[in-house]
């Protein structure tokens, strides 16, 4: 009896053991990436995500919003390798920039930046967006865009990107929703609004299913027809009506023999014009040689 307790408590610890291994690597591998699907606050993240100045590359279909800043290598990432893949799926990837700010005295922004985030909230310049994101964030100066620090006006609407992003983080943080960058907000086909802190990769397929998006999308271009390849000029002499006629040359007498001299009023052979007519050839007459006269030494005879 006591074996049989041991053994069987035995049996129940590897259970919970196994179980709990079993648990912790469907969370870690799977569930923690997926996205959650917002059940509180939905309006007012609909209200401002409708009032938010979002830039966009076009494409229509279903909206998705991209939230997030410029120094964020998550964020061009997603937007680089997935942009395509979902305006595949009919989905218009809508992106949200904004200004971080100062954090326990540390700036987290430059002025170029502020700059740019305000001019891209007002006129929502896509061209603008995409030079600024091509463009090493050192190496922008953000020339011919009015600054906004000592600007009344564009500080104002630095502050309401960095007020947006604080209400909606808060709004999410409600509803059970993780926070991080690039933020991803969209709808599935159902209509739920689902949210992703899509730093890692392993999140973004769990967004391509809601929307039946590729996986992969050929590069733009291989599929269209090239320039039509012109016709080719004729070469002369390939027998084509528009190259020039081969010559009509004489018969070719047998090797040692001579062609004899044309007769007055033969006609000659057709030569093609700024050809020169062939010469007649003549075979050298030459003398035999003599043979060799043996010639006697004292004791040998040579030839």
């Amino acid at each position: 009896m006591r074996r049989f307790l041991i053994w069987s408590a035995l049996a129940v610890v590897i259970g919970l053991a196994l179980a709990g291994t079993g648990y912790w690597a469907y969370w870690n591998f799977y569930a923690r990436f997926q996205p959650v699907t917002i059940s509180r606050n939905q309006a007012e993240i609909q209200r401002l995500l409708d009032e938010a100045s979002w830039v966009s590359g076009g494409g229509g279909g279903e909206p998705l919003y991209i939230i997030g800043y410029r120094d964020s290598a998550s964020t061009q990432r997603y937007e680089r390798e997935e942009a395509e893949k979902l305006r595949a799926g009919g989905v218009e990837a809508r992106v949200v920039v904004f200004a971080r700010p100062d954090r326990e005295g540390q700036v987290q922004s430059t002025p170029a930046e502020r700059a740019t985030v305000a001019e891209l909230w007002l006129s929502r310049d896509w061209s603008l967006y995409e030079r600024w994101t091509a463009t090493p964030s050192r190496n922008w100066t953000a020339a011919g865009i009015p600054a906004s620090d000592g600007n009344l006006a564009r500080s104002a609407v630095v502050e309401a990107s960095r007020e947006f992003v604080t209400r909606l983080t808060g709004l999410l943080r409600e509803a059970g929703a993780p926070t991080g960058y690039p933020l991803v907000i969209w709808r599935d086909r159902d209509g739920f609004m689902k949210a992703c802190a899509c730093a890692d990769s392993r999140s973004w397929a769990f967004i391509r299913d809601d929307f039946s998006a590729p996986d992969v999308v050929a590069p733009s271009g291989v599929a269209e027809p090239g320039p039509a390849i012109p016709p080719t000029t004729p070469v002369p002499g390939n027998g084509t009506p528009e190259s020039l006629p081969y010559p009509s040359l004489g018969p070719i007498p047998p090797a040692g023999q001579t062609i004899p001299p044309a007769q007055p009023g033969t006609p000659q052979p057709a030569t093609a014009p700024g050809t020169t007519p062939a010469r007649p050839t003549t075979t050298p007459r030459t003398t035999p040689a003599a043979p060799p006269q043996p010639s006697q030494t004292e004791d040998t005879t040579f030839f």
